[in-house]
């Protein structure tokens, strides 16, 4: 007798006796190289996060710290976590309890924590979406999902166009994090629930002149 595994597994040897003998390449001669000017970049990506119910501030270099501070105090965060190699500068004006994350830290701890501090590897204006590749400053992935606030920060020069273009910027050997606006979800009467996959609240800290 014949079950079901048997024809499932027959068809799919039946397909690999079809497919070519070596592989056939796959053109991506995708359009990258489109440029916007900083104003207009600004301006985009602002309004794609604050589409998405993310909190957009925009400061200066030299004013990061402070507008941080102001930010986890107006969020009442007084115990953040903080990945390894995130500039220390950044929080010199929280007075806070801040917690350097590492592979040791079990996870599900990260669930006590207020929120957490991030920056970020690269951006894109057209669909207001945030990558982390898990460098020192930005952390493992989980860092970035448990707490229930995340606070980006993100400079503007490395806010890209489109998608190929910041895609373009991006190691592919390294983990991504595709972020855009706080986790959200809907049920099947489009009621949208946030938190249930990531952070519920997302603050991003655009530096204009970096």
């Amino acid at each position: 007798m014949t079950t079901a595994r048997d024809t499932v597994l027959g068809r799919v040897r039946d397909a690999l006796a079809l497919a070519p003998a070596t592989a056939t390449a796959i053109p991506r001669d995708y359009r990258t190289g489109r440029t916007l000017p900083d104003d207009v970049r600004l301006a985009l990506f602002t309004d794609r996060l604050v589409d998405y119910k993310a909190r957009v501030h925009p400061c200066t270099a030299d004013r990061t710290a402070d507008v941080l501070a102001e930010v986890l105090r107006e969020h009442g965060a007084h115990r953040i976590g903080v990945p390894a190699g995130l500039d220390a500068r950044w929080l010199a004006a929280f007075d806070g309890e801040v917690q350097q994350d590492s592979a040791g830290v079990p996870a599900p701890s990260l669930d006590t924590l207020d929120g957490v501090v991030t920056a970020s590897a690269v951006s894109c204006a057209e669909t207001g979406t945030i990558f982390l590749d898990g460098s020192p400053d930005q952390g493992r992935r989980a860092l970035s999902l448990v707490p229930d606030l995340h606070v980006c920060v993100v400079d503007l020069s490395s806010v890209e166009a489109g998608v190929p273009e910041a895609v373009a910027r991006l190691v592919p050997e390294r983990p991504t994090t595709l972020i855009s606006g706080p986790s959200a979800t809907s049920d099947i009467e489009l009621e949208r629930v946030e938190g249930v996959h990531g952070p519920r609240t997302l603050a991003v800290v655009i530096r204009t002149d970096a």
